[in-house]
C-alpha cells in the first residue's frame, strides 16, 4: 500500500515540475536566467529520485521566489 501512495506523490510531484517547467518557459527573461532556473529545476528532478520530500519541499521554494519574481533581483539566480 506505501508503494502506492509513493507512486501517487512521485505523480503529483511530476506534474508539478511539468508546470513549473512551462512557467520558467514563458517568462519574458534573459536567456541565462532562463537557463539558471531550468537547471535549477533539473536539480530538483534529480533529487526527487533519492528524495521525494525534499525534493517537493524544494520545488516549494522554487515556485514561491517565482511568484515573488527574486531571481530578477539578483540579476541570475
Amino acid at each position: 500500500m506505501e508503494r502506492d501512495g509513493q507512486l501517487e506523490l512521485y505523480g503529483v510531484l511530476a506534474a508539478r515540475l511539468k508546470e513549473a517547467h512551462a512557467r520558467v518557459a514563458n517568462l519574458q527573461v534573459p536567456d541565462d536566467v532562463r537557463l539558471e532556473l531550468t537547471r535549477k529545476l533539473l536539480v530538483v528532478t534529480a533529487a526527487a529520485k533519492h528524495d521525494l520530500a525534499g525534493a517537493a519541499r524544494r520545488l516549494d521554494v522554487f515556485l514561491q521566489e517565482l511568484d515573488q519574481g527574486r531571481f530578477l533581483d539578483q540579476g541570475t539566480v
